[in-house]
């Protein structure tokens, strides 16, 4: 009989857990055994229940996805990870892996590969979904873009994807649990990062990139 995995699940939408939880309690091995909705709450719950492997989506309110894995990463170094997120595009799979997770693979994805990333992981293996290793398409100014973008904090990367969606300054503040001038001020240093001065040029980069797509 295999050791039961034990694993954290992290989603902002209840209905969303509570379907991977009815989906996970079918494996015999695998053990949810606490949920949370945003990522402070997982970074406590980390510490305390110390999972196997924590399965974390990266478009939450609060700190978000990004941040962390960086900041349970920060805590202990040997933390697995597996982001499973609406975006399948290569720039959050990079920016995922970069951050220090161990896994990615996307919420339409078949129910067995959820169950094969857990158990890779749990292994001290990499995973990512076999759809999602490859590179992005030939385009215009797409390289010199992704290198841009290479250069955003996780948080400014947040920052970045919020106001390329046309959310205002007070909407961000609200979305992300950050001060307004904070806010301001991300946006200044990530129009200066990417070369660009208007939040329609933020809109275009992240159009080229596959950011938009929610």
């Amino acid at each position: 009989m295999k050791e039961k995995i034990k694993v954290i699940l992290v989603d902002d939408h209840a209905v969303v857990r509570a379907g991977f939880r009815l989906l996970l309690s079918s494996v015999d091995h695998i053990d949810v055994i606490a949920e949370a909705e945003r990522g402070e709450q997982a970074c406590q719950l980390y510490l305390e229940k110390q999972p196997d492997v924590i399965v974390l989506d990266l478009s939450m309110p609060g700190i978000g996805g990004l941040e962390s894995i960086r900041r349970i990463l920060l805590r202990d170094s040997a933390a697995r990870i597996l982001v499973f997120s609406v975006h399948d595009e290569i720039v959050y799979v990079n920016r995922a892996l970069g951050a220090g997770a161990k896994g990615y693979i996307t919420k339409n994805s078949a129910p067995e590969i959820l169950v094969e990333a857990l158990e890779k992981i749990a292994a001290g293996e990499a995973y990512i979904e076999q759809g999602l290793r490859k590179s992005l398409p030939a385009q215009t100014n797409q390289a010199d873009y992704r290198a841009l973008i290479d250069t955003l904090s996780a948080r400014e990367f947040d920052v970045f994807r919020l106001l390329a969606k046309g959310l205002t300054l007070h909407k961000i503040s609200d979305e992300l649990c950050l001060g307004y001038k904070t806010v301001a001020n991300y946006g200044t240093q990530i129009k200066s990062k990417l070369k660009v001065s208007t939040t329609a040029e933020l809109a275009h980069i992240a159009m080229v990139l596959g950011v938009m797509k929610s």
